[in-house]
């Protein structure tokens, strides 16, 4: 039986194929994505399980902000609804965007490995997002993020340790951001071998993204765990996190690579 990630995946790709085009368009209507819904998941009979599974993923769509009734104020009800502002990002970027947690995920096993831990912190992070519990996804996605960076740190001082290199004893240290500072001053000194050729994108990535760990990941989660004001953590900045983790998680695959081949 389909998850509900994906259930929820094959509903956003109907309303994606069935939103109208312009205003001459067919209005959004319930029956019409249900009943698409379900020929896409192959229930070619009536099954209340699997059914009652596409109406909850359906109504979280709705309870969470993604969807909402009513196409206007003369037709405000069921069946007609329109995508909100928050759907409409979702769908801009359907196979990728945390809104879609199976097409996020799918997404970025193709271009990064993460290992057991990250992954299950990742998982709970988007299943606590698309739930609407933005404070409880970004201590996750932070707790992603770090496990990221202890498992570059690991890599990085067993090939020191083969080398006979000394270790700054930093990278040992108990403190994230300490274990963080410590590995982008190594890399910093590695930017030669980052540039092959003529081509400098591994630099830039580097650049553009091993702070966005400390300015966006880090803070966020910062604020969640350990609060300082009422201030709620929104669903924006969480967004904003998990995407910038789909980078962060690129960008550490390829500096293995770097320590492994270029670290001497």
């Amino acid at each position: 039986m389909a998850t509900t990630n994906d259930i929820r995946a094959v509903i956003l790709k109907v309303i994606q194929d069935q939103h109208p085009k312009g205003q001459s368009g067919a209005p959004l209507n319930q029956k019409t994505v249900l009943d698409e819904t379900k020929l896409r998941l192959n229930i070619s009979y009536e099954n209340i399980e699997k059914e009652q599974a596409i109406l909850t993923a359906w109504s979280d769509l709705f309870r969470t902000g993604y969807l909402a009734w009513g196409l206007k104020i003369s037709s405000p009800d069921r069946p007609l609804f329109h995508v909100t502002e928050m759907g409409r990002s979702t769908l801009a970027s359907l196979n990728s965007d945390p809104g879609n947690p199976a097409g996020y995920l799918h997404h970025l096993s193709a271009i990064a490995q993460l290992n057991p831990i990250v992954y299950s912190y990742l998982k709970e992070s988007l299943e606590s997002y698309v739930s609407g519990h933005y404070k409880a996804a970004v201590v996750m996605v932070g707790g992603a993020t770090e496990s990221i960076i202890l498992e570059l740190r690991d890599i990085t001082v067993q090939k020191l340790t083969l080398l006979g290199k000394p270790v700054d004893n930093k990278l040992n240290d108990w403190r994230i951001k300490t274990v963080s500072n410590a590995l982008h001053k190594l890399f910093d000194g590695l930017k030669t071998q980052m540039v092959k050729g003529k081509d400098n994108a591994l630099r830039d990535e580097f650049e553009a993204y091993w702070s966005a760990f400390a300015q966006q990941i880090r803070a966020v989660r910062n604020d969640a765990g350990h609060p300082t004001s009422v201030d709620p953590v929104t669903q924006n900045s969480v967004r904003a996190s998990l995407l910038i983790f789909i980078e962060i998680a690129k960008l550490a695959d390829k500096l293995k690579i770097l320590v492994n081949n270029d670290l001497k």
